[in-house]
């Protein structure tokens, strides 16, 4: 009995010494929002330019927009400020998908891709990768902020609305002929 008398307290003692050194003093941060996490998402418009098209190129441009989807990987499409028959926006910081325009001209050395079908050319900016296809008869320009990681894997879903909607056309680089 004095056996029992002793070992219960002193069970309790070590119990509730082994609890409190187990239990972290300050709880674990939160995770911080990723491109594709639930996060709060403005819905401000997206400041883009929208140059006059020719006639051909608007009416690819029509057919792009009207065919991109709601959402790019969970990331929702917001409204733009000029041109949304040729222009749309995505999440938060803005992806931004921009049709017309002028088609860069890679160096014969410069990394082409081809993503979903489209060929792509990359450019590096400070804050964004702006992908540029090289392969269609208009041209669509998809920039990427850095912080949404590969540029590639965003492109992608666009590159199934590219190959839908705007014809192929022009030279194709080397690099796109596989």
């Amino acid at each position: 009995m004095v056996a029992t008398l002793v070992a219960v307290p002193v069970t309790v003692a070590v119990a509730g010494f082994t609890f409190a050194k187990l239990t972290p003093d300050t709880p674990a941060a939160e995770p911080g929002p990723s491109a594709t996490s639930a996060r709060p998402q403005s819905t401000a418009p997206v400041e883009m330019a929208a140059p006059k098209l020719a006639e051909r190129p608007e009416i690819v441009c029509r057919a792009l927009t009207s065919q991109l989807p709601p959402t790019v990987r969970d990331v929702a499409q917001r409204p733009v400020t000029a041109g949304p028959e040729q222009n749309a926006a995505y999440g938060d910081p803005a992806l931004t998908v921009a049709c017309g325009g002028d088609e860069p001209t890679p160096g014969s050395t410069d990394d082409v891709w081809v993503v979903n079908k489209v060929c792509w050319y990359a450019v590096e900016g400070p804050d964004a990768t702006v992908l540029t296809t090289l392969d269609r008869e208009t041209a669509v320009r998809v920039t990427v902020p850095h912080s949404y990681g590969s540029a590639l894997q965003w492109v992608s879903p666009i590159a199934d609305v590219v190959v839908a909607a705007v014809p192929s056309g022009g030279a194709v680089p080397a690099g796109c002929t596989g």
